[in-house]
């Protein structure tokens, strides 16, 4: 960012606002998708919101590279889940679709999100996908909702099952599916406190 000239006291005040206001807004979010068939609407409606209200959103899948949606929908993954859990993120968002099943047992992605957890980050999944966060045991005692082939599994392992579009318990979002995506997505940019756009 290119801040103007500062000219006497307002000049500096001025810069130091614009520089404040550029360090607030620097929040990182790491988005799971699986390699093939992650729900597209589910990440890409999620992303839009986020970055929209000023979120660095990388994402993240089983390897760096081509992933595949459901609908078609091509994206690459930059980083693998296992290099996303070396770093701090302000939220990790795991997305749904039937590959994301991939995740719901996988050792990096419950290090992903049980170091987001330990860092009072935002932890959120969307559709199938809150069954990774269970399978974290991230869920036991919280109130979550998921795609409805979820339900048992989430109560297995503890979860308040509330059956909602979307579900938010502290910095614990979750999502039922596709037609949540938008809402979810804003419920994790609230969450963030990022600004509304």
């Amino acid at each position: 960012m290119r801040v103007p000239a500062a000219h006497g006291v307002s000049g500096i005040i001025f810069a130091a606002k614009h520089l404040l206001a550029e360090e607030v807004l620097m929040v990182d979010v790491v988005m799971v998708i699986a390699q093939r068939v992650f729900r597209d609407e589910e990440y890409a409606e999620p992303k839009r919101v986020l970055e929209s209200r000023g979120a660095h959103v990388v994402t993240a899948s089983v390897a760096p590279g081509e992933c595949i949606g459901k609908l078609g929908l091509r994206v690459t993954a930059d980083i693998s889940v296992a290099d996303a859990t070396k770093k701090h993120w302000d939220a990790v968002v795991f997305v749904g679709g039937a590959g994301a099943s991939v995740f719901f047992d996988d050792g990096a992605a419950h290090e992903l999100a049980q170091n987001a957890w330990g860092t009072d980050a935002v932890v959120s999944a969307i559709c199938v996908a809150p069954s990774t966060l269970a399978h974290a045991g991230l869920l036991d005692g919280v109130s979550a909702t998921a795609f409805p082939s979820q339900e048992a599994d989430l109560r297995a392992h503890g979860a308040l099952w509330t059956g909602a579009r979307v579900t938010v318990d502290g910095r614990v979002i979750t999502g039922n599916g596709p037609e949540a995506a938008t809402e979810f997505g804003e419920a994790v940019a609230d969450a963030l406190g990022l600004p509304n756009s």
